[in-house]
């Protein structure tokens, strides 16, 4: 029996995920290695006309050797002179054309890390503030079963900075945790208003 490609693709949405990941990530290496092979393809080119450039420079140091040597007719030797310096100047300009082409090929394969945005965390007050301790009430009751043995289970410390003119404070509104040995249940005063979040 001969597979389709429907029977290919698998019908569970993590795998389905998993082989797309996959898939994007063989596309991006094949697209590297295009433009790395681009890159060096530029470079390659721009050196052979840098070496064309040089053997047409050294070609017309050897006619002009050869013209000083053997002398021939003074408007001969003019024309080609001319002739071999333009020559030339077309061999250097198609060389820089070159070069440019390979640097931006180039820096199109710069691969720039990613930029990674960090999660912004407070940092605690410095200890050596003055701190105020102010406790919210408790609640009497659970609100639960409306039983009264509540235990202390814990607390939770918030911390706002005030400022006083000439003076910083640190005030600690402490919110305690209580449990009701009927039910269970926890139990904590809501908390105030922060000017800090």
């Amino acid at each position: 029996m001969v597979a389709t490609a429907q029977d290919a693709v698998p019908d569970d949405i993590g795998a389905l995920r998993a082989a797309l990941t996959a898939a994007l990530a063989r596309a991006q290496d094949e697209a590297a290695r295009a433009a790395l092979v681009e890159a060096e393809l530029a470079v390659a080119r721009a050196k052979a006309s840098d070496d064309a450039a040089l053997i047409a420079h050294q070609h017309l140091t050897s006619r002009k050797l050869q013209r000083a040597l053997h002398g021939q007719s003074s408007k001969r030797s003019a024309r080609l002179h001319d002739q071999m310096e333009l020559t030339f100047e077309e061999l250097e300009s198609t060389a820089t054309q070159d070069e440019i082409a390979a640097e931006q090929a180039a820096a199109r394969t710069t691969e720039v890390a990613p930029y990674v945005r960090k999660r912004p965390a407070r940092q605690p007050f410095p200890e050596h503030l003055p701190r105020e301790r102010v406790v919210e009430p408790a609640p009497a009751a659970c609100h639960c079963c409306g039983g009264h043995r509540l235990r202390k289970l814990g607390e939770d410390i918030t911390e706002t900075l005030e400022v006083v003119p000439r003076q910083w404070k640190v005030i600690q509104h402490v919110r305690e945790k209580f449990t009701c040995r009927d039910c269970e249940t926890i139990s904590q005063a809501p908390a105030p208003f922060h000017a800090t979040p």
